[in-house]
């Protein structure tokens, strides 16, 4: 379920330099960010864990998971180079499978190792805040890059619909109106942290039990969606 050439070919893709600024962009501009507001405000455990909540969880992680889950897929979709890997010898679930995890490697690296270090910057992993807020970046990348993987095979416009999700729906409604906060990647993730830091630093709305439902739920059931709608262009393009 893994082809190294089929990774060679994303990395190369996603790490390109107009997408590798914008992934280098956002994890640059929370270290500054966490540097800035320990000169001023020197260590506040509540700072933290609202700083690491309110950008490194609700933005910078679902906007990195679009460009990577995304770009892993959907540009080779739009401009007809994906004809090159339908028509090798692979299983078409053998190139979602692996792209999914070149998009999930890249969303982990530039998501949950800044915001680690951001969070030993803010306040030296006070509460285990650092720790609680990297291990919820690491499932929400899983998660988000399955999903916006998936758009990118079925939409030509994934980039806007995963903009949309990431920006109004986590960000704006998954975070002020209750019903939707069960439907949101950040809640769920939020849960693991919860567990993990000092009591009173994580609020997640969702239990955990349900997050962990919900969030194998949508990876999974993403995957396998993605690589049927694949089977599919490939069975109109040999038509």
């Amino acid at each position: 379920m893994y082809d190294p050439t089929v990774a060679r070919l994303t990395y190369r893709a996603l790490l390109g330099r107009r997408r590798a600024l914008i992934l280098f962009a956002l994890p640059a501009l929370l270290i500054v960010i966490a540097l800035a507001v320990r000169a001023f405000a020197g260590v506040d455990d509540k700072v933290a864990a609202d700083l690491l909540g309110g950008f490194a969880l609700a933005t910078m992680v679902p906007l990195i998971g679009v460009i990577a889950g995304t770009g892993a897929i959907g540009p080779e979709i739009d401009d007809g180079s994906i004809v090159y890997l339908l028509s090798k010898p692979l299983k078409r679930p053998t190139i979602i499978m692996t792209k999914l995890i070149v998009a999930i490697a890249v969303t982990m690296a530039f998501s949950a190792i800044p915001t680690l270090i951001a969070g030993f910057i803010l306040n030296g992993n006070g509460q285990q805040i650092a720790v609680a807020y990297t291990i919820a970046a690491l499932v929400a990348s899983i998660a988000y890059s399955a999903l916006f993987l998936l758009l990118g095979t079925v939409s030509r416009h994934a980039v806007v619909f995963g903009l949309v999700y990431a920006l109004i729906w986590e960000s704006l409604f998954g975070s002020l109106v209750s019903g939707a906060k069960t439907l949101s990647v950040q809640q769920w993730a939020l849960a693991l942290a919860e567990k993990v830091a000092g009591d009173g630093y994580v609020d997640a709305t969702v239990g955990l039990p349900t997050a962990a439902v919900l969030l194998s739920v949508v990876t999974v059931g993403a995957t396998v969606y993605a690589g049927q709608k694949l089977r599919r262009l490939t069975l109109a393009g040999e038509e």
